[in-house]
């Protein structure tokens, strides 16, 4: 039976051992709940499967010959799922999208994919993330501890930082946050056998906390060293707000995460080939799907990379699994298949993900001394990789690394792209684009906890284009525009610093030089597989070898980024729209702003303009009238038509907001 960790309830895991194995080894289908949302049936429930981790196909799941094995040798696992399905089967297209949840959160729990709604594509989401706790509609995923061949428990280094906390506050919890510690428990509380550091930024000093002078425990109702607690540190005197807290320590029973990829692989395949379950229930898209196509955002997207890197998209019977990926706003693999792995990670410092391969290509990554090697290798080897178009945009170079991914670790050239993967760049947007809409926004409107306005720049139009391109690809192979992407080749990409890009002086506003998120490259110990982002950690906090070097879309003169897809709003501007912005305040103020982009807008009049010395031109000097406005817009508009960027309903309804805008009224 799975175990789990932790101080929350799972639930019940089928006893497998009387059923026979079953072909896509999802064992057992249970729907718990079935309602009509529109055409559309919505069924939720949990599946049930186990693994042969002797197979070649698992035996690269990290730890998964340490998991606990029922009678026939098999490790057993068990996730939430949901599926929509066109209540009329005449009317199921075919098509099997599988949205990749976002740490447990899935599309299909909240607005409905527009694309399925209308075309009738069955929808299907699942659990993957296995250190996730059940609650509410979140789809998680239940998988073993890995234990020591004697049953004793396998130890190992884990670290996690602290930042901004109250100032005087006495108690930190390690379960907060992307990066927390959801299952890591110490193996000790004694904390001269752990260390706690403090430091004032990323690069300084770390001044060691004496092991008298802090404990696991809960310091809120009773003084220092407070009441025991293994999810939780206390300082005596209390936490410094302006400055990080760093502790690392030995943890013990670390959970097979490395699952999750087999886990989606085998309900993708169930639902895509099975008749029934090794019960006897049937699959109620049994003989109607003949595709199957995968999107992933952000930590999801980089899941996607990572399930194609390890070769889960061929499945136990070496059928297809995804005949289609999108991965969007994607820089890095997701870190789930090692011991210890923390999958909710952001690209911060420490934290493993840029580690493994980033290209699709193979390419000799001889900064780092790795062996060549691309995300597809696997998948090519038994011909199961899919058609791929991979989205992201400008917070992707300044936030998440996203460089090494076109033109490697030396930053020389451009790495050539594989004939079934289109890449699309997405200039001058924030990370998962902005809200979009013509509005003028002032200098001075700070976004939330930036210096700069949230970047309004939307994406979302051109992901709804993309997403029937792929689709089309898939099922009629009709093959989507050409790649639009910045390139070393061309110009377009230079190193990170105001000059090289051209971006220009504008008074009182702050540059984008010492603002990308550094690419360290890391020791983590013999036992790190890193082209897989596999195995064990062995050094907490890792080793800074070197860093990496990265580079950024050139800009024009108004510091608006060249090259890619620019949307509408890029083409008729309202300001500078960035993929970096500035952290306000706390610990982290004056360098970049986690994973948002700002905007910088133009002056509205040429007084206004030559009174703040801004070197860029008002909106008064570069469009004239409102309606001179809304005529750039409307051939903004219809020309990423034309280039099958943009829908003609979305461009329609982008022409008609900017008619009702208050631009130049």
């Amino acid at each position: 039976m799975v175990k789990r960790t932790g101080h929350w309830p799972i639930a019940p895991v089928l006893l497998l051992a009387a059923l026979p194995a079953a072909q896509a080894h999802v064992v057992r289908v249970v729907i718990e709940r079935t309602e009509t949302v529109g055409s559309y049936v919505k069924q939720t429930g949990h599946f049930f499967g186990e693994l042969d981790p002797k197979l070649p196909l698992n035996a690269i799941i990290n730890d998964i010959a340490l998991a606990p094995r029922n009678s026939r040798g098999r490790v057993e696992y068990s996730a939430t799922f949901t599926l929509m399905y066109p209540s009329d089967p005449a009317k199921i297209s075919g098509v099997l999208m599988y949205e990749v949840p976002n740490r447990g959160t899935s599309p299909l729990n909240g607005r409905i994919p527009e694309d399925g709604l209308n075309a009738g594509h069955a929808m299907l989401s699942s659990g993957w993330q296995g250190d996730i706790a059940p609650q509410g509609n979140l789809e998680t995923l239940a998988v073993p501890v890995a234990k020591n061949a004697d049953g004793s428990s396998i130890t190992g280094p884990v670290m996690a930082s602290l930042m901004n906390l109250p100032a005087g506050s006495t108690t930190a919890s390690l379960m907060n946050g992307y990066a927390a510690l959801r299952y890591q428990r110490p193996a000790t509380l004694d904390t001269a056998k752990a260390g706690l550091t403090r430091q004032w930024s990323d690069d300084g000093e770390a001044i060691p906390i004496a092991a008298k002078d802090w404990a696991f425990a809960d310091c809120s109702k009773t003084p220092f060293p407070g009441e025991p607690d293994a999810t939780k540190i206390c300082v005596r005197g209390g936490f410094q707000a302006d400055q990080m807290y760093r502790v690392a320590y030995t943890a013990k029973d670390p959970l097979v995460l490395g699952i999750g990829v087999a886990a989606t692989r085998d309900i993708i395949s169930y639902f895509r080939y099975a008749a029934k379950d090794d019960s006897g229930t049937a699959n109620p898209l049994a003989g109607k799907i003949r595709y199957s196509v995968g999107f992933g955002t952000s930590q999801s997207g980089n899941f996607i990379k990572t399930l194609l890197n390890l070769g889960f998209n061929q499945d136990e019977e070496k059928r297809i699994v995804w005949d289609g990926v999108n991965p969007n706003i994607a820089a890095r693999q997701t870190p789930m298949n090692f011991r210890f792995a923390i999958p909710g990670g952001a690209a911060n410092f420490y934290e493993p993900g840029s580690e493994g391969v980033l290209w699709w290509g193979d390419y000799k990554d001889t900064e780092r001394g790795r062996q060549a090697a691309g995300l597809l290798d696997r998948c090519t080897a038994t011909k199961t990789c899919p058609k791929i178009i991979e989205t992201f945009g400008a917070t992707e170079f300044w936030g998440l690394r996203m460089s090494p991914g076109l033109v490697g670790t030396r930053a020389e050239a451009d790495i050539p792209l594989p004939a079934n993967v289109r890449r699309y760049y997405f200039p001058g947007v924030t990370h998962g684009g902005g809200r979009g809409g013509f509005q003028v926004v002032a200098r001075d409107a700070g976004g939330r906890g930036c210096a700069l306005p949230d970047n309004p720049n939307s994406t979302a139009e051109a992901m709804r284009a993309l997403r029937r391109a792929l689709i089309d690809w898939v099922v009629k192979n009709a093959a989507p525009p050409e790649s639009k992407y910045p390139t070393i080749a061309r110009g377009e990409l230079v190193e990170p610093v105001h000059g090289a890009m051209g971006f220009p002086a504008i008074p009182g506003m702050p540059l984008p030089d010492n603002l990308i998120n550094t690419f360290f490259d890391y020791d983590l110990g013999p036992g790190f597989l890193y082209n897989d982002l596999s195995g064990a950690i062995s050094i907490q906090p890792p080793v800074v070898k070197r860093t990496v070097p990265m580079v950024v879309p050139k800009t024009d003169a108004d510091g608006n980024e060249i090259g890619g897809i620019p949307s509408v709003l890029h083409q008729a501007p309202l300001g500078t729209y960035l993929g970096w912005n500035v952290t306000a305040s706390g610990y982290l103020k004056g360098r970049g702003c986690g994973f948002s982009g700002g905007m910088i807008p133009f002056a509205r009049t040429k007084a206004e303009r030559e009174a703040l010395g801004d070197p860029r031109l008002s909106l008064e000097e570069r469009y004239g009238t409102h309606e001179n406005y809304v005529a750039k817009v409307k051939a903004a508009a219809q020309s990423l038509v034309q280039q099958r960027f943009l829908l003609q309903d979305d461009a329609d309804r982008l022409v008609k907001e900017a008619e009702a805008s208050g631009v130049l009224k």
